[in-house]
């Protein structure tokens, strides 16, 4: 991980840079027009992607600069996205010109490289100075291609609603907050507090994301180590997180509400609930389903634990698109400090460039619809000091079993020490 001093003083640097990658796109296709503007010619490309990136303000840019034509196509749910992508990489037809893959479904990506560009063979290389260390190291295959450049990082925070806080007799102050549960067993004491001051709301949403935010602040391997062999049941932090999972229901803390079920965004809307864990890109999510009237109720405290990462994604370039090399410019534009800035104030994407992190227009970054909570540094500081975790072609499929026993552990249809037998079985099962 690089320290925040290497690059300091760097950010104009790149946002000019930025620009330059349009300069050239423009005057290297199509025909210029009598303002020595590239009209861009026939060249229409599309854009797949899942949920929110905050792209359109710069797709508009791009097209303007570039003469270019992007279709931006969007999938609700990034597990219909990745199953219809797979299957479009598998045919050979069908992919977008540059498509992106999150960071659950990376791995199996990468055991297909040779479906995608290698994205050094246009120019990518001159990039790596601009990333996370660890967010470039994990955009290759294992062959040392760049498949994939960096969109965003998913720090983890709490969102919490102050005014049930109030309410139960806790502190509101964001700062406090973070102060107070500065571990996972302090935060269950608060909710404890929550709890027996009366409330009908529950404490958390679903007891899932805590389980899965604890596993992901650990860093390295989770349930596979790097020859891919099942380690679930030898790796202690896997059953430190289930049995705060298995704590958290047993104390009857949890909504027990699958995340993004519409349920859960009713859950949201309606304030059923007190806090629920937020990676960076998660306020979106909670600003759209709290809707007008939860304006102001939602703030954003800091994680206990030792900070953590949950979800991003990467650009990549299909094999199958019949403009590469213009793919190859949109990808490269969308990563560069100015695309990741765009996304970040569109969408609040949180960057994987260390440049656009230590920008002020980051750190200094608030969010009016969560209290003024100061989001961007919140957020930027954690991404800092991240520590990535390996996740094999078999992780995603060991995490959906796990969760499965989770959520039947939480309604109560099943006792804690046979779901996490049952959960090793089925991952078991999930790896072979």
């Amino acid at each position: 991980m690089m320290t925040r001093g290497r690059r300091g003083g760097r950010a104009a640097t790149a946002m000019a840079g930025s620009a330059a990658l349009l300069a050239v796109a423009a005057c290297g296709n199509g025909e210029a027009d009598e303002a020595g503007e590239s009209t861009g010619g026939d060249v229409h490309l599309v854009l797949e992607t899942f949920g929110t990136f905050g792209y359109d303000e710069l797709i508009s840019r791009f097209e303007e600069e570039t003469g270019y034509t992007v279709d931006h196509r969007v999938t609700g749910e990034h597990p219909d996205y990745a199953e219809a992508l797979e299957q479009n990489i598998a045919a050979g037809s069908g992919a977008g010109d540059v498509v992106a893959l999150e960071e659950a479904h990376m791995a199996k990506m990468l055991e297909q490289g040779d479906a995608f560009h290698d994205l050094y063979d246009y120019g990518a290389g001159e990039m790596e100075e601009h990333f996370l260390d660890w967010k470039w190291e994990l955009g290759h295959s294992s062959d040392g291609r760049l498949i994939g450049l960096g969109t965003d990082v998913g720090s983890l925070a709490i969102c919490y609603r102050w005014d049930l806080f109030e309410e139960a007799g806790l502190p509101t102050d964001r700062d406090e907050l973070t102060e107070t549960w500065q571990t996972w067993e302090d935060f269950l004491e608060v909710g404890l507090e929550f709890r027996d001051a009366g409330m009908d709301e529950a404490f958390v949403d679903d007891v899932g994301q805590f389980y899965t935010a604890i596993t992901r602040q650990a860093g390295d391997a989770i349930y596979l180590n790097r020859d891919d062999e099942l380690i679930m049941d030898s790796n202690p932090v896997v059953k430190e997180a289930f049995d705060y999972a298995a704590r958290l229901a047993e104390e009857d803390l949890t909504a027990a509400l699958d995340t993004f079920s519409d349920d859960w965004n009713a859950g949201i809307q309606a304030g059923t609930f007190a806090t629920m864990t937020c990676p960076a890109w998660m306020l979106g999510q909670v600003e759209e389903s709290a809707g007008d009237a939860g304006e102001g109720l939602w703030d954003v405290a800091g994680v206990p634990g030792e900070g953590g990462n949950w979800g991003g994604s990467w650009l990549a370039v299909p094999t199958q698109s019949e403009h590469p090399e213009e793919a190859a410019e949109l990808a490269k534009f969308l990563t560069s400090t100015e695309g990741h800035l765009g996304a970040w104030e569109e969408a609040s994407n949180l960057p994987s460039s260390v440049e656009t992190l230590e920008m002020d227009e980051v750190q200094g970054w608030t969010r009016e619809y969560f209290n003024d909570a100061p989001t961007g540094e919140i957020f930027a500081e954690g991404a800092l000091d991240l520590q990535p975790y390996y996740m094999g072609s078999g992780h995603v499929g060991v995490h959906e079993a796990v969760g499965a026993y989770i959520d039947d552990m939480q309604r109560g249809e099943i006792d804690p020490e046979q779901a996490w037998q049952d959960a090793l079985a089925e991952a078991e099962r999930a790896v072979r």
